[in-house]
């Protein structure tokens, strides 16, 4: 069991950002996570595209957890684990 605390995690909206725009933000975002901290994004469709490609920028680091699934709303939890010797 992982227990988030309150003070680690960022909440970012992301349904009134423009599309254009929305993975390029987050990437930044998950790019510059302080240690342990996490990510949490709130979105109104499911997020498969961004979850590939952060997989694909950070392999097995990057854990993405699904915290509500629609219909109306979707809520991910993102964290970038330390590398082996980090």
């Amino acid at each position: 069991m992982t227990l988030i605390s309150a003070a680690t995690e960022r909440v970012i909206d992301v349904k009134d950002v423009d599309p254009r725009y929305r993975h390029t933000i987050i990437q930044q975002l998950v790019a510059n996570l302080a240690p342990g901290a996490t990510l949490q994004l709130v979105v109104d469709h499911d997020p498969k595209p961004l979850r590939f490609q952060l997989e694909a920028k950070h392999g097995a680091h990057c854990q993405w957890t699904y915290l509500e699934q629609g219909p109306d709303i979707w809520r991910v939890r993102l964290q970038l684990r330390a590398s082996p010797g980090d």
